[in-house]
């Protein structure tokens, strides 16, 4: 009897095979993963977490100084810290998603090495370790909200605030795509982990940050503003908090739109290049 046999070990994944029932069932990885990326963050530093508050608070005191009083760039009304510290928080959000997720193969090469877990549940966790910043920090724009509100400079509109947790989802997913994206690229290209950082700079000065859209006139620069897919959940999340912003049906469909296409094209390279990148890393 001459019975051979074959093992053949490939790839069973195909391009459309995203696999997220495993991704779930791994859900306590992703957890850990979460309070890892958390930590690592401000260990081995003097004020440790403290800088989640000192980095938005000093920023904004910068910004304040810098558009607010030098440049004269007005807030709509809205009181120049509090403002500045929404956006302070709302970006620090989106621009930690796309950093920390843009060196996911090569921070965590050794540990992808060695062991194998579904490789998305990486970036799903820095999107919620990043959405546990932005928690802690919100908290102080609820502290200096409470006073301006007792004071009568705010008037939030507090219907709006059911949006609060779409908006997040919204950030995370489009800056999770556009991290996935870089960091799949990074694998053989390097010097974009360093265009990133660069980018995502520059990306703030194109996004309603410093500056509410009103002060920004009619014209191209205007339209290059609101066709940032960033805009419009900030001026969403902005109205809601704070009781100013511009929020146009058709470009928060467009963000959506584009979050949408980012977050698919991300997840689909990141699935695909998970299979070799360790031969080029």
């Amino acid at each position: 009897m001459n019975n051979q046999y074959h093992t053949h070990i490939t790839s069973k994944r195909k391009w459309f095979e995203l696999n997220l029932k495993e991704v779930w069932q791994y859900r306590d990885l992703i957890w850990l993963f979460t309070k890892r990326s958390f930590v690592v963050t401000y260990k081995q530093t003097i004020l440790g977490p403290a800088w989640i508050f000192l980095s938005p608070l000093i920023s904004s005191l910068m910004y304040a100084f810098v558009f607010g009083g030098i440049a004269g760039i007005g807030t709509e009304g809205i009181p120049q810290i509090l403002f500045y510290l929404l956006g302070n928080a709302v970006w620090m959000y989106f621009s930690t998603c796309v950093n920390k997720n843009a060196t996911t193969f090569t921070s965590n090469a050794g540990v992808f090495g060695k062991v194998y877990f579904p490789r998305l549940t990486t970036p799903i966790s820095n999107v919620l370790s990043s959405v546990i910043q932005f928690g802690v920090q919100m908290a102080m724009v609820f502290i200096f909200l409470a006073y301006y509100l007792i004071v009568g400079q705010v008037h939030p509109n507090w219907w709006a605030w059911v949006f609060i947790p779409i908006v997040l989802v919204h950030l995370g997913l489009l800056g999770m795509g556009f991290g996935v994206i870089v960091s799949s690229l990074t694998t053989k290209y390097r010097d974009l982990s360093i265009l990133i950082t660069f980018g995502v700079q520059l990306w703030m000065y194109a996004t309603p940050i410093v500056y509410p859209i009103s002060e920004i006139g009619i014209g191209w620069m205007r339209t290059v503003v609101l066709i940032n897919p960033v805009t419009a959940p900030v001026e969403l999340l902005r109205y809601a908090v704070l009781g100013q912003g511009t929020v146009d049906i058709f470009y928060y469909i467009l963000s959506w739109g584009v979050t949408f296409i980012v977050a698919v094209v991300g997840v689909l390279i990141f699935n695909r290049v998970e299979k070799t990148f360790m031969d080029t890393v």
